[in-house]
Order: C-alpha cells, then structure tokens, then sequence
C-alpha cells in the first residue's frame, strides 16, 4: 500500500503537476499552462486528462523503468565476446563486426559491438593521435638542397634528351 502513494518524478515533472494543478484550480489557462512549461495546448490538454483518470502518476512517462523491446539478449552478447577472444583478438570492432556477419551471420552495428567490448573490457576507447611532423636536417651550405624528378613527362618536347632524374 505505501509503494502506490509514493511517487518517484523528476523536478521537471514536479513542476508539470503543479502548473497542471494551477489550471485545474483555474488559476491560469491552458494557454498561459503550456507557455510556462513549453508543451502544446494539445499535450496540456491530454495531460490534464490523465491527471484527472490515474491522479499524479499520470505525469509519468509509461515507459519509465521497462527494458526497451529493442535491447539485444545477454547471451547474444556473451556470445559476441566470447567470439572476440577466441577468434578475432585484435580486431577493431568496425572489423569485427564485418567478419561477424560475414562468417558468424550475427548482424549486429558495430556502435553495439564497440559498447559490448568496451564493458568487457576487450577494447579501450582512445583516438589514434597523428605524430607531429619532423623538420628535415638542414643543409651544411646555404641554399645547398637535393632535388628529385622522377617524372617520364617529355618535359623539353622533343627538343632535349628526355630528363628524368634519380
């Protein structure tokens, strides 16, 4: 009995129920109602009505605390793993994911599989970071520099020896 009269809302929904409530007492409009909390008339409508059929719970969202219908079953996930360690140690998962519809026939995203392996601590999430770029030694005359032209373009055309350069 005491779990139905205890209600667990976030604070915008706090604030929800009590500008609901000012409208049900008639101390603003449902127009001023939906300007204050940023909704549609529409849905101040439809909230005040589930308000008035179920009371404060109303303002909860059904959903709230229920596994998602999209939600992968843990031993696809184990599986998924499992077959990390065993076969594909090393892979990305980008990879890992393309050899696991190609030969396993799993088809999951390879977001999914990144977050799998991540939790099972198979992957770390880090950025590959470029290596600064290095000057070259500088030459030991000024304006002393090695030139090369590896190109077979007939560059004097056909009035020299073709000039190709190792």
């Amino acid at each position: 009995m005491i779990d139905k009269d205890i209600i667990m809302i976030r604070q915008k929904e706090l604030k929800r129920i009590q500008v609901v409530h000012m409208v049900l007492e008639g101390m603003i409009t449902q127009i001023e109602a939906s300007e204050m909390i940023s909704l549609s008339e529409r849905q101040i409508r439809r909230i005040i009505k589930r308000i008035k059929e179920e009371g404060n719970s109303g303002i909860v969202h059904k959903s709230r605390g229920k596994v998602s219908s999209r939600k992968l079953p843990k031993k696809l996930m184990e599986r998924v793993v499992l077959l990390y360690q065993e076969k594909y140690q090393g892979f990305g998962p980008t990879l890992f994911c393309e050899k696991l519809i190609e030969i396993e026939n799993i088809h999951i995203s390879d977001e999914t599989v990144r977050k799998w392996l991540i939790e099972a601590g198979q992957w770390k999430n880090e950025r590959k970071h470029k290596t600064h770029r290095k000057w070259r030694a500088r030459r030991q005359h000024c304006g002393e520099m090695v030139q090369m032209d590896g190109s077979h373009h007939d560059w004097f055309e056909g009035r020299g020896a073709k000039s190709v350069m190792a």
